[in-house]
């Protein structure tokens, strides 16, 4: 479907990176608000979703999708609306974008072509989780989502078993469990870890413990939405 818009003339053009609430829609912030108000394109990986978020707050915005299956043909488009004076706001679905979701490719290419980059500070499940957990946050390591690959998965829990800071990982429902089993086979059932789920919703949860545990608390709890996974370092013990 094509898409077309009217473009302004004399704007200095802009991307705006814009957090999204992780579960709360109240984590929204005045700057982001703002941001959405004034630009002139919302770039969005479900515009479905992103106009929730956006009727919620009685904003009415071109929308644009950009999601991680058409991020690299969506770019030099993005950048030549930029170019023709848009304001451009970059969100995720949940999040900062950016951080497992799509956004890299776009700051890159404004990065190489002088076009300003503002990023708002906001909602950040790896942050928002790790602030909570108890375990170590003096230094840590994220990895993100690893690969649905038993074998790659394994490879690294075993190259980061003796990693000497905290790491941290996202997860969704459909794996978290192999997840855990496999985390457990390679770092022992003593290893301390923290399982985040639904944080800043209604339901949140923690569970917190040695990953033995955890994985038999995991599994009883209702399995939907996605974790985030905290490993402290091996010599962290948990206990009171």
């Amino acid at each position: 479907m094509a898409c077309s818009f009217n473009v302004p003339l004399n704007k200095m053009p802009k991307l705006v990176i814009v957090p999204t609430p992780i579960g709360n829609l109240g984590d929204i912030s005045a700057r982001a608000i703002d941001a959405l108000s004034k630009c002139d394109i919302v770039l969005c990986e479900d515009t479905r979703v992103c106009s929730k978020l956006l009727n919620h707050l009685m904003i009415d915005k071109k929308m644009l999708s950009y999601r991680d299956d058409n991020e690299e043909r969506q770019v030099q488009k993005v950048i030549e609306l930029m170019e023709g004076g848009n304001t451009i706001c970059l969100t995720s679905d949940a999040g900062t974008p950016t951080i497992s979701d799509p956004g890299y490719r776009i700051t890159n290419a404004c990065r190489k072509r002088n076009i300003p980059v503002e990023s708002l500070p906001g909602a950040c499940a790896l942050i928002t989780a790790l602030a909570a957990s108890g375990l170590p946050s003096n230094g840590f390591l994220f990895l993100g989502f690893l690969p649905n690959k038993t074998s790659v998965r394994t490879n690294m829990f075993q190259k980061y078993a003796d990693f000497d800071y905290t790491l941290i990982f996202y997860e969704s429902c459909h794996r978290i469990l192999k997840f855990l089993k496999d985390l457990q086979n390679i770092m022992g059932s003593t290893r301390v870890i923290c399982v985040a789920r639904e944080m800043t919703k209604l339901h949140e949860t923690f569970h917190i413990g040695n990953v033995g545990q955890v994985y038999c608390d995991t599994a009883k709890a209702p399995i939907k939405g996605e974790y985030v996974i905290i490993v402290a370092p091996k010599r962290f013990k948990f206990s009171l």
